[in-house]
């Protein structure tokens, strides 16, 4: 599949450059894998983590240029270190020998084929935990077919709701649409949430939504819609972790902390429609502490 990088259009921007003969699109990534860290994380949902944790990979490098990003020393700069599809494979299985609940492959698009490639390694040695592919939402549907039969748990990190908030906030005006199309894709492919007996999501999509600070209705669009469209044949999160990190500053209502009324009464929105599968959080979620560290 790595002929896929002679000609890279992974990702909705379809940049077209060869990162083969180490060109680099939008994203910045080149031909190689960039991880910038692995770790039991145990900041994730519930139905992920399990005892121990999630087995988390974050990646370097990412398609969207989000002004509010948490991690922008990894997804803007870069940093990480390389490593080829067997090294990557053998990070996988650490992981899972470690405890792992689930493989949670964090920011992995414009890594796909080399993300396919290790986790067919990976499984031929013993790799059984179900795979999450957790992303920005900015994917394209053929990418999404890519990953049919290798992808288990699709965890989307549903931003926007309009085409102005992606290109604000995330350089890319496309978001809305192109992440709507990539979320039917999902759905369609893996089917209803479904459970295991320990409450651990085994298969299904689980949609991320971080409430921003002024977009209130935006959020309670984006819920409804949700809600017409799969009803509780998803899990939903509603995140109220916003910290104005990176640039927000610069770009007003995002520089401030979400207020509690705000995050409430897209909560309230969710419960009214008669959402069961719905997570939310409490304030003791928001800070800068809960960011991984990459250094």
């Amino acid at each position: 599949m790595k002929d896929l990088l002679d000609h890279c259009t992974l990702c909705p921007r379809g940049c077209g450059v060869n990162r083969n003969a180490g060109a680099r699109g939008f994203c910045g990534a080149g031909r190689t894998v960039r991880v910038a860290r692995t770790m039991l994380h145990e900041w994730e949902e519930p139905c992920l983590i399990g005892t121990h944790g999630a087995g988390a990979v974050f990646f370097a490098h990412c398609t969207l240029r989000c002004i509010y990003c948490q991690n922008h020393e990894i997804s803007h700069e870069g940093r990480g270190t390389e490593m080829d599809e067997d090294e990557l494979a053998a990070r996988f299985l650490s992981l899972e020998r470690a405890g792992a609940a689930t493989l949670d492959l964090v920011t992995p698009t414009h890594y796909t084929p080399q993300i396919l490639d290790a986790l067919t390694l990976a499984k031929t040695r013993g790799l059984h935990i179900p795979i999450v592919w957790n992303t920005s939402g900015y994917e394209t549907v053929e990418n999404i077919m890519r990953l049919a039969g290798a992808v288990d748990i699709y965890l989307p990190d549903l931003k926007y709701d309009t085409e102005e908030s992606g290109r604000l906030y995330s350089c890319a005006p496309d978001y809305a649409a192109a992440a709507w199309a990539a979320l039917n894709a999902m759905a369609e492919q893996v089917g209803s949430v479904r459970f295991g007996a320990d409450g651990q999501l085994l298969r299904g999509v689980l949609v991320r939504h971080l409430v921003l600070p002024g977009h209130r209705h935006e959020s309670i669009a984006l819920v409804r819609r949700l809600w017409d469209a799969f009803g509780d044949r998803i899990q939903l999160s509603l995140m109220r972790q916003y910290t104005p990190l990176y640039r927000a500053a610069e770009f007003p209502p995002l520089h401030r902390r979400l207020t509690t009324f705000e995050y409430e009464s897209v909560v309230a929105a969710a419960r009214d429609l008669g959402m069961e599968h719905v997570y939310v959080q409490g304030a003791e979620a928001v800070g800068a502490q809960y960011v991984p560290d990459f250094a």
